[in-house]
């Protein structure tokens, strides 16, 4: 045993350092059966065991990866055999809810779905909402300044984080729980910690934003024959709806083929459409909402913009719709899929595709090459499947990416960078951004201790 792992056992326990034979039992991670590598795993209770663990591997030199829910799709939270996880999995307590400030206070290893519930609980909403959240934690969602299906109303994580609490490199506890929307009082230092992946801090506690919960909910599921149908009707829909559109999923016809083929969901309607629009609003009057949602749908009929509509006349309806588009797993087994979270302008989006496709088939000719997202915010998800194992996975990224550099869009919308990305960085962010980046890292971190290697080289 190391002068690390004793100092660390010293001081906070066996029952918080895994250490030996029990941390191969853990999983490397939620897409990654095979056995953690680490050399330990700290759990530890609270933020002062946090700080005090980091002021332990300051002291020692010694890497630490922070772990949440263990959705990460960049190998953000992937450790190697000289790297130290902590994981915040024992930080699962939700401290607080103030229905008057529509504020809560949670450890960061809560998981999505229990703060939905408890704050629903109080006739409340966190409107954060991903097909994860059963698993992904509040503390992963900050470090990732998480998106998914709400962002189009409500923002991104960031709109979502009030105060925050955070362990520097040092074991320096950094606590800013503020509960207020305004306090312009000098640097607003959470923003640091929000969508940086655990490289300047580790966050432990926050304090999240709530919204009143909405008493209606209308939903449909409906086909169009083109791209630029897709974008008139959102149009419409973000006009006509008066705010209360929340969701504007859309998904090209070989997503949903494929999440409707046989053994997976049945398919709502035919399957030979072009595109697939799942789209949601919620409002306070049931009658009148659902009403001028109807009718709206009407309209566009009438219009030309859609070809074809389900409405859900129940909730279990309206959950079997919506995991047409959120329950994709069955679509990536058996098969090596290379998985990418890109953003651009949305005029942009059917020549992007187009292009980076011929990109895939001119290296591929038999890849398949799956399209859906987040449209309405500039969001696309794609799964490349080329038929080859993992080697060619550089290649992969140079046909995905290329044509994005010239679009001006993003390698990463809502996933972060981790290491998967980091060689493509300098494909969205200038010269002088990931200067001032590097230089953040140096300033809070000079040991390049905490997620070293993720979304640049420590170097």
């Amino acid at each position: 045993m190391g002068d690390v792992l004793r100092a660390l056992i010293d001081a906070l326990g066996e029952d918080v350092v895994v250490h030996g034979e029990a941390v191969a039992a853990r999983a490397t991670s939620y897409w990654d059966a095979s056995p953690t590598r680490a050399m330990a795993v700290l759990r530890p209770r609270t933020t002062e065991e946090v700080s005090v663990a980091l002021a332990i591997c300051h002291r020692f030199d010694q890497p630490v990866v922070t772990q949440g829910g263990l959705t990460g799709c960049v190998q953000g939270a992937v450790a190697s055999e000289k790297e130290l996880i902590l994981s915040l999995e024992r930080m699962s307590a939700i401290e607080s809810i103030d229905p008057v400030g529509g504020t809560a206070t949670v450890q960061a290893g809560v998981t999505l779905q229990a703060m939905q519930e408890a704050a629903r609980a109080q006739d409340l909403l966190f409107a954060l909402d991903l097909g994860a959240r059963g698993s992904c934690t509040i503390g992963g969602n900050v470090a990732t300044n998480a998106g998914g299906i709400n962002v189009l109303r409500y923002g991104m994580m960031r709109a979502l984080v009030l105060g925050l609490e955070a362990v520097l490199a040092d074991g320096t506890v950094l606590s800013s729980m503020n509960q207020m929307l305004k306090n312009n009082a000098g640097y607003d230092l959470k923003q640091l910690m929000i969508g940086t992946e655990g490289t300047l801090g580790i966050v432990t506690r926050v304090v999240l934003r709530l919204h009143p919960l909405p008493t209606s909910c209308n939903a449909a599921l409906v086909a169009l024959e083109s791209f630029d149908r897709v974008t008139e009707l959102l149009s419409r829909m973000q006009r006509d709806l008066a705010g209360t559109l929340s969701a504007f999923e859309v998904m090209w016809n070989d997503y949903y083929r494929a999440a409707t083929e046989p053994g997976g969901h049945r398919a709502p309607m035919d399957r030979d459409y072009p595109f697939y629009v799942m789209l949601q609003a919620e409002g306070a009057d049931a009658a009148a909402d659902a009403a001028r949602f109807e009718t709206l749908l009407e309209n566009a009929f009438e219009a030309g913009l859609i070809v074809d509509a389900v409405i859900p006349k129940s909730e279990s309806e309206r959950r079997a719709l919506w995991e047409v588009r959120e329950d994709f797993e069955a679509m990536l087994h058996g098969r090596t899929t290379f998985l990418y979270d890109v953003s651009l302008p949305i005029r942009e989006m059917t020549s992007y595709v187009t292009e980076m496709r011929a990109n895939i088939a001119a290296e591929w000719p038999d890849a398949r090459c799956i399209v859906f997202g987040h449209m309405a915010d500039g969001n696309l998800h794609l799964f490349v499947q080329p038929g080859v194992d993992g080697a060619e996975h550089a290649v992969c990224d140079e046909a995905v990416y290329a044509p994005l550099k010239s679009r001006h869009g993003s390698v990463s919308a809502e996933h972060g960078i981790g290491a998967e990305k980091r060689a493509w960085l300098g494909y969205c962010r200038s010269e002088g951004e990931i200067a001032v980046m590097r230089a953040l890292k140096q300033a809070l971190d000079p040991k390049q201790l905490l997620n070293p290697g993720r979304i640049f080289d420590p170097a």
